[in-house]
């Protein structure tokens, strides 16, 4: 990132801009100097909102917002560089073709406001530490606010690694590899001098950093909220959920299984004794109306009617038909439709679930998503994570380790998977596998449609890219073509049926990686000289 660029954005002229989300309040807030912005509880409060608002709006070409890093855009981006997703226009052409460069608007992006939402949640760290506690603001509430930043810095981190660098299991300790790892605040003069040194972390250290701040999230973080802020500010489950997240990008099955065991009972049915998530009865139950209020939901990125990603970036514009008056844009692709994991009974694929537009349409005869209706407002939650995942996570770890078909680990994938394959042929029982790697792969599998269109496609492809086992390319994946003009006849349910694909890129071709922004490079000599390779 340009930190010239991004001191202007963050912390002009000794201030910290504090337009929040409507987690505290909708209306913008005059930018405060850094020497007043943690006088007050009242001021300190909406410099905390800043570093949401950070993470959920972002800034693009023209003023624009797109949803950086944790809002819409992240959505969009995971999916369109995975295969399960397709395009019915070119809109996202570049990321879905992989044709990055340095200077290409989604990865500079990217990065840049990824590092622009660390370096305010640092400022907001390092004001903190300033303040002293009072009746009105405790020292635990001043915690809270720390562990609040930490937790966002900690996710920004993790997904600029999913994006920039080599998957962890391919050589985590190889020097400048990872991203570098930002703890202190740039704020003009010579923490701006300072910052343009500081070159790229390993892997492993960013690894170590990111459950670093979680687990002091995890220590300080209430155990749940009241209303709309249950979902949308960090909670004590939002830190461990991360955590199987991470864990599980790190092969390391037995923290994951310690982690998500703070937050899954033994048996089904499967209640977290922190935060009391659970799934919903339906597949769908945690979006559309009950996007903003439902038990699955562990942390979304809030989006209101007033403060959305907008008509270019919202979910709602770019995920939804024409037909239920969407942009048709972002399809669900014949690839996934097609794969014999995913029964043409499954309550995922049924008209509640989905909307086909008419083949001539723009959106080609495709079949969309109704995860995101609400296409005049465009007001829901950008999803971070789901009790689903957990839980998935979960049986994903121990089925890793066991040596047979682990009951549990069956058991908590027939919880995700049956509340949408209702009809008994089409459900798991443990003799529909022979082995525990055909429990892992049904386990891999049933990610594919329970997180549609929610962004996680490409953490998957990412992490498993090594993996002797379960790779889900070698690389990244074929896609169905952008030149498709009638999506409608593609959905066969068989995997048989053939059409035009986009090619796909080897691990071992640089394009798996986005490149580090040419803005960067002219301004960090360490960095220029630690371009991923290819670029």
């Amino acid at each position: 990132m340009n930190f010239k660029k991004t001191y202007i954005l963050t912390a002009l002229s000794g201030t910290l801009l504090l337009t929040s989300c409507e987690v505290n309040n909708l209306d913008p807030q005059t930018a405060l100097s850094e020497t007043t912005a943690f006088q007050t509880p009242e001021r300190i409060a909406l410099a905390v909102a800043g570093v949401y608002d950070g993470g959920q709006s972002g800034f693009y070409a023209g003023n624009a917002v797109r949803g950086y890093t944790f809002g819409a855009a992240h959505i969009e981006q995971g999916d369109m560089r995975g295969e399960d997703m397709a395009l019915a226009a070119t809109f996202y052409g570049i990321t879905y073709q992989n044709n990055y460069d340095p200077t290409q608007p989604n990865n500079v992006y990217y990065w840049q406001n990824a590092y622009a939402m660390i370096n305010r949640a640092n400022i907001v760290i390092a004001g903190l530490k300033t303040v002293q506690p009072s009746t009105a603001l405790t020292q635990a509430q001043i915690d809270v606010y720390e562990a609040e930043c930490r937790l966002l810095r900690a996710m920004a981190h993790h997904y600029l690694l999913v994006n920039f660098s080599r998957p962890y299991s391919d050589n985590p300790t190889a020097a400048a590899g990872g991203v570098p790892y930002r703890t202190t605040a740039v704020t003009g003069g010579a923490s701006v001098d300072e910052a343009l040194k500081q070159g790229r972390n390993t892997v492993a250290e960013c690894y170590d950093k990111i459950i670093e701040d979680l687990n002091y999230a995890e220590e300080k973080l209430p155990d749940t909220r009241t209303g709309n802020l249950k979902i949308t500010r960090a909670t004590k489950g939002a830190a461990i959920a991360l955590k199987t997240r991470v864990r599980l990008h790190q092969n390391n099955w037995a923290e994951v299984i310690k982690e998500a065991n703070k937050l899954v009972s033994t048996a089904a049915p499967f209640t977290s004794p922190v935060g009391a998530y659970a799934l919903t009865a339906s597949p769908l139950g945690a979006f559309g109306s009950a996007n903003k209020s439902n038990s699955e939901s562990i942390f979304s990125m809030e989006n209101n009617d007033v403060d959305n990603a907008g008509t270019n970036g919202a979910m709602a514009a770019m995920y939804s038909a024409v037909s239920t008056n969407g942009r048709g844009i972002v399809l669900i692709s014949p690839i996934l439709w097609n794969q014999p994991f995913f029964p043409a009974g499954d309550l995922r694929k049924a008209a509640s679930a989905i909307a086909q537009d008419t083949p001539g349409s723009a959106g080609k005869g495709g079949n969309f998503t109704r995860k995101y209706p609400d296409v005049t407002t465009r007001s829901e939650n950008a999803p971070i994570i789901r009790y689903a995942e957990v839980l998935l996570n979960l049986a994903e770890a121990i089925a890793r380790t066991s040596t047979g078909v682990d009951t549990r680990a069956l058991a908590l994938l027939s919880a995700v998977r049956n509340r949408a394959v209702q009809t008994p042929a089409d459900q798991y029982t443990a003799a529909s596998f022979a082995t525990n790697k055909d429990l892992v792969r049904a386990i891999i599998n049933e990610r594919r449609p329970e997180f549609l269109a929610e962004g996680l496609r490409w953490h998957d492809i990412h992490r498993l890219a090594q993996d002797a086992d379960f790779k889900q390319a070698d690389g990244i994946p074929s896609k169905a073509a952008i030149a498709i003009s009638n999506f409608a006849p593609l959905y066969t349910n068989n995997s048989t049926t053939t059409f035009t694909r986009e090619p796909a890129v080897p691990y071992s071709d640089f394009r798996f990686l986005w490149p580090i922004p040419a803005e960067e490079l002219i301004n960090n000599p360490t960095l220029a000289k630690q371009q991923n390779p290819g670029y």
